[in-house]
């Protein structure tokens, strides 16, 4: 488990929570890519916060759980990279992605980050 990962999330949880995101992409707004993800952070922006297990050097990532948590925005840790970019959208993988408008997904997200405040 890297460095910056706070718990272990459970498969069932990831593989919603990945469905949310999609939907969410479809119909509200999400953004890709760590640099993105951090900007929509720090301006409190961001419903719901993923971030890949598997990212190297760790330190890429390192800053975002914690800028969340200060934020008080709920972070989900992914497996791996591809899954949170092609959720997102992306053809490669992404080490992050943030819900800045979850849509149609809103009830979906809104109960993942309850299950996320459990976990921490």
């Amino acid at each position: 488990m890297a460095v910056y990962v706070n718990y272990e999330t459970p498969a069932d949880l990831e593989e919603r929570s990945l469905d949310a995101l999609e939907v969410a992409r479809d119909t509200g707004s999400v953004k890709k890519g760590t640099n993105e993800t951090t900007k929509a952070v720090e301006r409190g922006n961001a419903q719901l916060v993923f971030i890949a297990e598997d990212v190297s050097p760790e330190e890429i990532v390192m800053h975002l759980p914690e800028l969340a948590d200060e934020k008080g925005i709920p972070v989900i840790f992914v497996e791996t990279q591809d899954d949170v970019g092609h959720a997102a959208g992306l053809e490669v993988g992404s080490a992050a992605a943030a819900v800045v408008s979850a849509g149609d997904a809103s009830d979906d997200i809104e109960d993942i980050a309850e299950k996320v405040e459990e976990l921490n």
